[in-house]
């Protein structure tokens, strides 16, 4: 294979702790990984996580895999991002996202509604308040009345997580990158193209949007226990309603699993998934990862970012070994 720019996701779902993850980072930039994402879902508060990873490397790439648009103001998000960015200057990115009506509404008790308008609308006020001006908005969604930030204008790059077409779209329309999930090799040029028409109906140039691409690894030495977590969450993730069509390609019985998911059989469902749905999202040993990666590169995508997994909760020899493995595939 040839040497490329990986990314990781740091396993902020396995219990591990934030100096842990921290020291996972150094050792990360020191194998040469491009950049290093904190996901935020019941764990790790991102920008505590970030900042104290920001504090103890000096060129790895930093930045939140995603930030739901919901769950803060575009204000408070402005802030973390540029104090992040004065932090660590040039090595930050926004991740942003819908998330999904559980993190939103079961959750965070807010109305997952008009996810497409509300991303945009969230986009274009941490724009404005990032480059330092004064924001008085009275929006469907978001207010704010003469916010302005105490800290010098910066520019930091948005990634805008795409799943379904007309997300994909909003990525192209206002986005720094596109940032892709649950999306196999086989799916990433029709995405592209979704992505590409709506840059060119706005007028942007389609390289000024990049393509950058999550997906679940793990090169440590238990396979048989990874694999089976990782079907867990090919399961939680395709179940969700706002995911669910990512997984239709590559899962010939999602819909006898769906049904007996909807039955509240949960280990009926699980024993449907074959190997094979697991297998087409994520990758697992070093072999299938190198090659994965290649194949994500010849697909179009210009970052991939392999999301670190343990074999189980508070496993911490699986993340750190798969690092490893992608150490010998990246470039600084």
């Amino acid at each position: 294979m040839t040497d490329s720019p990986v990314a990781i996701t740091m396993p902020v779902e396995d219990g591990l702790s934030i100096g842990w993850l921290t020291d996972l980072v150094v050792h990360a930039e020191q194998a040469g990984i491009d950049t290093a994402l904190v996901g935020e879902v019941a764990g790790p508060e991102v920008f505590a996580t970030l900042g104290a990873m920001a504090a103890r490397t000096e060129r790895i790439r930093l930045g939140s895999g995603i930030v739901a648009a919901y769950t803060r103001s575009p204000a408070l998000t402005a802030m973390g991002f540029a104090t992040l960015a004065s932090l660590a200057p040039g090595r930050i990115v926004a991740g942003i996202g819908a998330s999904s009506p559980i993190v939103v509404g079961r959750w965070h008790g807010g109305d997952f509604e008009q996810p497409l308008a509300t991303v945009k609308e969230f986009i274009a006020l941490l724009r404005a308040a990032l480059a330092g001006e004064k924001l008085n908005h009275d929006g469907p969604r978001f207010r704010s009345k003469g916010f302005r930030i105490d800290l010098p204008p910066v520019e930091v790059p948005i990634w805008l997580g795409a799943i379904n077409p007309r997300m994909l779209a909003v990525a192209g329309e206002i986005a720094d990158a596109v940032f892709m999930t649950w999306c196999p090799p086989s799916e990433v040029t029709p995405k592209r193209e979704i992505v590409d028409a709506a840059a060119d109906e706005a007028g942007r140039e389609r390289q000024d949007v990049t393509t950058v691409l999550s997906f679940w690894a793990y090169a440590g030495p238990d396979h048989e226990q990874a694999l089976e977590r990782m079907r867990r969450q090919v399961l939680a993730y395709s179940m969700v309603p706002t995911h669910q069509p990512a997984f239709v390609g590559t899962f010939e019985n999602l819909p006898e699993v769906a049904e007996a998911w909807q039955k509240g059989d949960r280990a009926a469902a699980l024993s449907l998934v074959p190997d094979e749905a697991v297998l087409a999202q994520c990758a697992l040993g070093p072999d299938m990862l190198a090659e994965r990666i290649d194949a994500y590169r010849a697909a179009g995508v210009d970052l991939p970012i392999v999301l670190l997994t343990g074999a189980h909760v508070g496993d911490d020899i699986g993340p750190q070994a798969t690092v490893d493995a992608l150490s010998h595939i990246s470039t600084p």
